[in-house]
């Protein structure tokens, strides 16, 4: 018919990989490194000739820790982050609102913050991925177009001189940051907050050591809000906010730079200003994270005010929880549809976090000083400033590829705790000694889920990992719960197995002897039916 746009040709029966990631920032890279290590073909596109040798974003949680290890470089981060050691705010005088000691020893195994040096972690993952058979780095190489077919995608990309070459995959996933092309040209809405402040960012390299306790400090100083947090071995941030009738220019220059910095003690003479540039954070998300075979991650699906240090540390956690659902898919172990419970989990799960964030903002960014005032009393009032020993726990997930609420034990959606385990006599992280995908704990014979049920855990590469108390010896085949960890977790439940997910968070729980009936929800979510026979 005369107007009618040809439809789009089909993918090969052997495209040029399985997916194509969009952005190498540490969100794409991570997604890249976990589906390789999958064994999965990947092609990342980069519009940067080079790395970006500028810090962005300056910490990382202790979930973040847990999942970055999984990509292979744990024994590297503490090459490139330090353990921060609180979070407090302080009132214009100094008095503090809140207090948040931080562990060197969280409940996810690794330190509760970490401050790093963005770029360091982005040279770890670069290297990681080049380590890895079946990754394709494009660099250098701007998207311009995504065409999909009912087999698969094609993106259109245009080199630093003009040349355009097309790249064949199953899935795409967009991982280029806050000004999207992926997002921008599948034409998803976002939805918008509206809550936006200025600040001006100072990154400086400090040439005389400093210890700063706590380590991150937010003044909520009515005559300029001001943040200070570390930014990895010798390198701290100082932000200032733009105050009202002050122009983003007249912040903008290297004298204003050095005249906020000299009330903290940060000179020419004691530190080199790497940047100094005005930046505006916006609270948005984008309604719709997967189109067809196109999905968005990172600052592509959301973007939040940065006071609770989440906006990377989401970004990996969208890829943590799409990867291993790709993964599933593209092996035929699972249907499509399971990768509609992405856009289920981690939308909810983040506009939880950014609306917190911005309710941190709300606080924080009062520049009225009666109003400040009256702030300050108020949460002095209802218990604030007394000294917090370690962050809440980390959000749950209260929707998708869950045990339902009501079945087993409870938990289902949690991040599971990490402790130490010993096996064949050598000790460590349970994550290091069992590896990455699904992992079944259990107190009780695994031999009681029968042939059909372990096939299927296997099959999804699942760990079943039996439980020996801290003071007994580990039998054939168990693991010693050293530090009696998860023992005290399965207590707290009641219940005697505990089925992870591999991105740490609980599928659900079961007392005794309903292990079996906690292994078939999971394949009849997985692979929407029962086990035949199994009993």
């Amino acid at each position: 018919m005369p107007g009618t746009p040809p439809s789009p040709p089909p993918v090969p029966d052997t495209p040029d990989t399985d997916v194509i990631v969009v952005g190498r920032g540490p969100v794409g890279a991570v997604l890249a490194v976990l589906l390789a290590d999958r064994g999965h073909r990947v092609c990342v596109l980069e519009r940067r000739p080079e790395p970006y040798p500028l810090p962005r974003a300056t910490s990382f949680d202790g979930e973040t820790a847990r999942l970055l290890a999984a990509t292979g470089i744990g024994d590297e981060l503490a090459g490139i982050s330090e353990p921060a050691t609180g979070y407090q705010w302080r009132t214009a005088s100094g008095r503090p609102l809140l207090d948040i000691a931080f562990s060197d020893a969280g409940r996810y195994g690794w330190p509760d913050a970490n401050t790093m040096h963005q770029p360091a972690l982005e040279e770890l993952l670069a290297k990681r991925l080049a380590s890895l058979p079946g990754v394709e780095t494009r660099v250098g190489h701007r998207v311009v177009d995504i065409v999909q077919s009912p087999s698969g995608v094609t993106a259109t990309a245009v080199t630093e001189d003009g040349t355009t070459r097309a790249f064949t995959a199953r899935w795409l996933v967009g991982c280029d940051g806050a000004r999207s092309f992926v997002r921008e040209h599948i034409g998803v809405s976002v939805t918008d907050l509206g809550f936006s402040y200025e600040w001006l960012l100072c990154d400086v390299r400090l040439d005389t050591p400093r210890a700063f306790v706590p380590t991150n400090v937010q003044l909520c100083d009515p005559a300029r809000p001001t943040t200070m947090v570390g930014s990895g071995p010798g390198r701290r941030r100082w932000e200032f906010m733009r105050l009202p009738g002050e122009s983003a220019a007249e912040l903008e220059t290297t004298e204003a730079a050095w005249r906020l910095l000299a009330p903290h003690g940060v000179t020419p003479e004691t530190a080199t200003l790497l940047r100094s540039t005005t930046y505006q954070f916006r609270a948005m998300w984008a309604d719709q994270w997967r189109s067809g075979r196109v999905f968005l991650a990172g600052d592509a699906a959301h973007l939040m005010p940065p006071f609770a240090g989440q906006g990377m540390c989401a970004g990996i956690r969208d890829v943590a929880n799409l990867a291993w659902k790709l993964d599933l898919v593209l092996s035929d172990r699972a249907p499509e549809r399971l990768l509609d419970t992405y856009t289920l989990e981690r939308r909810p799960h983040v506009k939880a976090s950014i609306t917190a964030s911005v309710k941190l903002g709300r606080v924080i960014c009062v520049t009225d000083p009666a109003a400040a005032v009256d702030r300050d009393a108020a949460i002095l009032a209802n218990g604030g400033g007394r000294a917090q020993q370690g962050p809440p726990p980390a959000e749950p997930l209260t929707k998708g590829l869950l045990r339902p609420a009501g079945d087993g034990c409870g938990g289902a959606g949690e991040v599971m705790i990490a402790g130490t385990v010993e096996a064949d006599g050598v000790r460590g992280r349970l994550d290091q000694l069992v590896g990455a995908g699904f992992v079944l704990l259990t107190t009780e014979d695994p031999a009681q889920l029968g042939e059909p049920r372990r096939a299927f855990l296997a099959g999804l590469g699942t760990r079943v990992v039996r439980l020996s108390p801290p003071g007994a010896p580990a039998g054939p085949g168990e693991v010693r719960d050293v530090d009696g960890v998860y023992h005290a977790y399965l207590g707290r439940l009641g219940a005697t197995s505990v089925l992870v997910r591999p991105d740490h968070h609980v599928f659900g729980t079961a007392g005794p002897g309903d292990t079996p009936a906690l292994v078939d929800e999971l394949r009849a979510q997985v692979q929407g039916a029962p086990v035949a026979g199994a009993r």
